[in-house]
């Protein structure tokens, strides 16, 4: 392991032209490391970069003059690149990228990665990113570490250690946040229809936003909850400290909060510093269907953009823009509904654009991210669709129900015309 200095790091002697570079994503972005790679990019003799989501301000659309980007979605700060048209997406269930660089389907041969101050027994904690990070780092050519001082310990199903690594800066710099999502009365009124189907001694799993948040904020009287998820924000810490989450009763990782990702503020990366009831794991961990299912009342919670009369869920874009990712909803909807007293639901707000545009709609307007063979319930401010062992026709008045009343009538007669033409 050879120390650099941080400041005047030069890369030219580390990347070779040709590179696909590989690094932390979210809040796990090395950004000493990011920066400088974006600042020499020119010199490179043009370099790939795969990119998971994105919450900082590193990467801009007129990087792409050097660099090549390649990525899951528009999640997070990404956005901007797909809406210019610089990154080539690749859509892939989550659960598959582990795979996908291990077997160098995913090509990497330099990884970033962030990094905690090594223990007392020489363990570098990957802190707030445990997801594909690994398997990037075994496959390398070589790998480049930034040891920032204010990465926690966050206790790791496998850290890494000084064989592991060939170039160490240290830093000691602010970490990427991303700050709970505000909470609306109509974000209230959707949590409050999914809280019926979230029972005590539930494992759950939550996405980002103003859904999840409200749905976390009301489950702060139920007990015994458990945590099983591709990511944890601030909200997982609040329902640990007033007792609803104990992970007592999960039949997996029993008395540990088990993720992949710490996508929040200083809160919660404080309450996971050597926290023994936090374990981060790799995504052969968070997002296996079959060991999931073996999780009892299993709760997944994911948002849309938007859903058809059928069932059939878009996570990603619309009308050619891309908005979202595969990520790994199908992952966990499918687990979710092997689970013995499972439930998965897909949450959303009834219209878009301030209730110009029904997202419960006839036809998607983009790809089927989940099929609609998968669904189970759909979640809106008016209500809950519970689509299971529906046929078409109930299924389209179950999810007529929960459209915003404006659009209903509409939506009814989409639904008919659709009806006389298939008859």
């Amino acid at each position: 392991m050879q120390e650099l200095q941080a400041d005047g790091l030069d890369l030219k002697g580390i990347v070779r032209a040709g590179d696909t570079i590989l690094w932390g994503q979210a809040c796990g972005e090395p950004q000493t490391l990011t920066e400088a790679l974006m600042a020499q990019r020119a010199g490179l003799g043009g370099v790939n970069v795969f990119l998971g989501s994105g919450f900082s301000s590193t990467l801009k659309p007129e990087y792409a003059d050097h660099l090549r980007f390649v990525g899951i979605g528009a999640a997070g700060t990404h956005r901007r690149l797909t809406k210019a048209g610089v990154l080539d997406v690749l859509p892939c269930h989550v659960s598959k990228m582990e795979g996908y660089v291990t077997d160098g389907v995913i090509p990497c041969d330099i990884a970033f990665v962030q990094v905690a101050p090594a223990d007392e027994n020489g363990h570098y904690s990957l802190g707030l990113i445990s997801d594909y990070i690994r398997a990037a780092v075994r496959r390398a050519r070589v790998v480049v570490a930034e040891v920032n001082a204010r990465v926690p310990q966050v206790p790791c199903a496998e850290p890494l250690t000084a064989a592991d690594i060939d170039y160490v800066i240290h830093t000691d710099r602010a970490l990427v946040e991303l700050a709970p999502a505000a909470i609306t009365d109509l974000d209230r009124a959707i949590a409050g229809f999914a809280q019926g189907y979230i029972p005590e001694r539930a494992t759950l799993q939550v996405g980002i936003g103003a859904v999840p948040e409200a749905v976390m904020a009301n489950l702060r009287n139920h007990r015994d909850l458990s945590i099983h998820s591709g990511m944890l924000g601030d909200s997982a810490a609040d329902l640990v400290e007033c007792g609803a989450v104990t992970n007592a009763y999960k039949e997996i990782d029993p008395g540990v909060m088990v993720t992949g990702a710490l996508i929040g503020t200083r809160r919660l990366y404080d309450f996971c510093h050597r926290n023994k009831g936090v374990r981060m794991h790799p995504l052969s961990h968070t997002h296996n269907i079959a060991m999931l299912s073996r999780l009892s009342r299993f709760i997944s919670l994911n948002s849309a953009i938007e859903v058809d009369l059928t069932g059939q869920v878009n996570a990603e874009s619309i009308n050619g823009q891309y908005l979202g990712a595969v990520g790994g909803q199908v992952d966990y909807v499918r687990a979710a509904t092997a689970s013995v007293g499972g439930r998965s639901m897909i949450a959303l707000p009834s219209t878009a654009q301030n209730g110009a545009v029904s997202r419960i709609v006839m036809s998607l307007s983009g790809p089927v991210t989940t099929a609609r063979s998968d669904a189970d319930v759909i979640v809106t401010e008016y209500g809950a669709a519970d689509l299971r062992g529906k046929p078409l026709s109930q299924r389209m008045k179950a999810m007529i129900a929960i459209a915003h009343p404006a659009q209903r009538e509409n939506l009814e007669r989409a639904a008919h015309a659709a009806a006389k033409e298939v008859a």
